[in-house]
């Protein structure tokens, strides 16, 4: 008995010194990928502490803040004016890797329509467009200073990354709007962490969702040659209850690359 009771206190003591040298290594190689992103062009745009190299709309009160190393976000601004969260600085062509996720979705978002892979709405047998009620929360990346130039963040079955503005404006031609709608629904669950890597070079847009290629190369034509980008607000209440989708959300891990 005495031999089996040293045999598991080894055990347990090369099990927690092998536990405690793998947690290290990660540390170790989560520093590494930040100093190769770094070596390789790549520029911090969110410290983890505060929200310096950011423009805080004026009057907010405190909605736009740091909460445990990330940017939180509650969608009740106080600001008079635009409430999105911008850079400082501009970009023009660039790539940018941003983690986001969604908090939760306690409104419930009864005109979401169906997108057809062309980006146009599926109709019924009348020509209406068909909605559906679907758990809603919204928000999005604003890319060169332009809301229209949006790459959506949202739970509508279509999934995220499609340009909302390009999409539903009826003077694009059919090529840009089927461009600009992603190919796949590539999204985490609701309170999971996704990852978006933007590529903007010239009027041209690509999105990778999570390792996925949602949009590619779509034409976004007359967008600003250049602008900071943007964190959008979105959503309101009316007698304390929410009466459109909410932009609830959280974003880490933020770095930009100008090409």
């Amino acid at each position: 008995m005495k031999f089996l009771k040293n045999s598991t206190n080894l055990f347990v003591s090369v099990f927690s010194a092998a536990m405690l040298l793998f947690i290290f290594s990660a540390f170790i190689h989560s520093d590494d990928i930040f100093a190769d992103k770094e070596k390789d062009g790549w520029v911090s745009l969110f410290n983890g502490e505060d929200l310096s190299g950011w423009v805080i709309p004026e009057g907010d009160g405190g909605h736009w803040k740091v909460l445990d190393g990330v940017i939180d976000y509650d969608a009740r601004s106080q600001a008079p004016d635009s409430k999105d969260l911008w850079t400082e600085e501009e970009y023009d062509d660039f790539k940018l890797r941003i983690d986001w996720r969604i908090k939760e979705t306690p409104f419930i978002n009864e005109n979401v329509p169906i997108i057809l892979p062309d980006g146009t709405h599926k109709l019924d047998e009348n020509g209406e467009v068909i909605r559906m009620a679907v758990p809603d929360s919204d928000s999005g990346i604003y890319l060169r200073g332009q809301p229209k130039a949006q790459v959506n963040i949202w739970t509508w079955p279509i999934g995220s990354g499609e340009v909302y503005g390009y999409r539903v404006d009826p003077n694009m031609p059919p090529e840009v709007v089927a461009a600009v709608t992603p190919k796949i629904n590539a999204d985490n669950h609701i309170g999971e962490w996704n990852t978006f890597e933007i590529t903007m070079r010239g009027e041209y847009l690509t999105v990778v969702l999570n390792g996925h290629t949602v949009i590619q190369g779509a034409h976004l034509p007359g967008v600003a040659e250049s602008g900071p980008i943007g964190l959008q607000h979105h959503g309101h209440k009316v007698d304390g209850e929410w009466a459109s989708s909410p932009s609830l959300v959280q974003f880490k891990n933020i770095y930009i690359k100008e090409l």
